[in-house]
């Protein structure tokens, strides 16, 4: 049971803002922010959930059904994250490449204090064990800036960039997919790279703030578990339920931005009309059809938009909509189990594009490629792809970001490199400057 107060606010983005410094003081922390982007699928504007009172730590052995159970138990707010390596639980592969971060493989916790947003209007819920605090934190939010002050560390020194695989070796790999792809054993994959650094620290809040502010995404995300840090701007969906409707949004497509106007919709333009962009999208689009299908009510999944442009603050984006009806009975944690990891970052056929990507690439995608997001009490649920984002270990001090881009038939390796240089530009930018 919880605790609820409604409140209006003046001024929603200066508030966002404190909440979060506030926020740093606890040990587990799920920010998620749509920043005002305008879509049609959408709950709330943000939320924050802070302070397990439970919570669930697992590698990928049986990582759903655990999930499940404790989905199940809770029947309350549950945030956290799923790593892409939970496809391991999901079918028989495994995840051996090397790993300098250290994540748990699926993380999960029942937030004591929640702070949910919708145009100028504020919900706080707090667990009735902890309500005795809220009126003393209203206080502390509204009346004063002391309580939310943030305990940075000293400055630490240049972020210095490395690459986990280089362009000559980049090349060999993708040319290695394309004679996958012509020998007929996938038409499609998702290949991804890792930059790193290592014995460095930064400031996890700070770096959060300017990514964000660069990217401005619609699934952007913030997330502390103890001294692990993901720090996400991604623009898309990965899955949502809202009572018995399933929404998937895959992307595939991207095109850089231009400062001059006619420029900018020129690119926009090509985007649009690119084949090999468009048949990449109709690829993961009839993939994330076949996953929805398993769960779904007979003849209920529909594509709602197809290889629609949508534009960002770096990048214009190929993306499409794809809905299912589930019966009431259907557990929301089988849902995701049936449709993870997402397509986009995958390939298809799915199983085969996963195995190559575990022989080719040279990191273990853990949180990347994962997913961050809810499940409300009624077991609806709401999931970005964790894609443009910077993950961190502070104890290790160590720092990565990953990114990829799809393989297909038309590929060719350099637009493939120069194309992980265009989502990697925001990431670096951050990093180093």
């Amino acid at each position: 049971m919880r605790t609820t107060q409604h409140h209006t606010l003046k001024n929603p983005e200066t508030f966002k803002q404190q909440l979060l410094i506030w926020a740093q003081q606890f040990d587990d922390v799920v920010w998620l922010d749509s920043n005002n982007y305008e879509q049609k699928f959408t709950s709330y504007d943000a939320v924050l959930a802070v302070d397990a009172f439970t919570s669930i730590q697992t590698d990928f052995n049986s990582g759903f059904e655990k999930l499940k159970e404790y989905q199940t138990s809770t029947r309350d707010w549950i945030f956290g994250y799923l790593t892409y390596d939970l496809k391991n639980d999901v079918e028989a592969l495994e995840s051996k490449n090397y790993d300098g971060l250290g994540f748990p493989d699926l993380y999960f916790f029942q937030p004591k204090k929640l702070f949910l947003f919708k145009d100028n209007k504020l919900e706080i819920q707090y667990l009735k064990g902890v309500d005795d605090e809220l009126e003393a934190d209203v206080k502390c939010l509204f009346e004063t800036i002391d309580c939310a002050t943030e305990r940075s560390g000293g400055s630490c020194g240049d972020v210095k960039i490395k690459l986990r695989i280089h362009k000559d070796e980049y090349f060999q790999k993708v040319n290695k997919i394309l004679e996958h792809i012509h020998r007929g054993d996938i038409y499609e994959t998702n290949f991804c790279q890792e930059f790193y650094a290592e014995n460095t620290c930064i400031n996890p809040l700070e770096t959060y703030q300017n990514l964000n502010s660069i990217s401005n995404p619609p699934f952007a995300s913030f997330v502390k578990l103890y001294d692990k840090y993901v720090l996400c701007a991604s623009p898309e969906r990965y899955i949502k339920k809202e009572a018995e409707t399933i929404i998937s949004q895959p992307i595939k497509g991207t095109s850089k931005r231009a400062k001059n106007p006619e420029e900018d919709l020129k690119l926009k333009h090509n985007l649009e009309n690119d084949e090999k962009e468009r048949s990449e999208n109709i690829m993961i689009v009839d993939l994330v059809r076949n996953d929805l299908s398993k769960t779904a009510l007979k003849g209920s999944v529909t594509v709602e938009e197809l290889c629609k442009i949508y534009t960002f603050d770096q990048v214009h984006q190929m993306i499409s909509t794809v809905t299912s009806k589930v019966d009431v009975t259907t557990h929301p944690v089988d849902i995701i189990k049936s449709t993870f990891p997402m397509g986009s970052m995958t390939g298809a056929p799915k199983i085969s594009a996963m195995r190559i990507i575990e022989a080719l690439e040279a990191t273990k995608r853990g949180v990347y490629s994962g997913a961050i997001g809810y499940f409300d009490p009624t077991g609806d649920f709401d999931f970005n792809v964790v894609i443009r984002s910077i993950l961190y270990n502070a104890t290790k001090q160590y720092i990565s970001y990953s990114v990829g881009g799809a393989i297909t038939a038309k590929s060719d390796p350099l637009k493939e490199y120069e194309e992980c240089l265009v989502k990697a530009k925001a990431m670096r930018e951050v990093l180093e400057s």
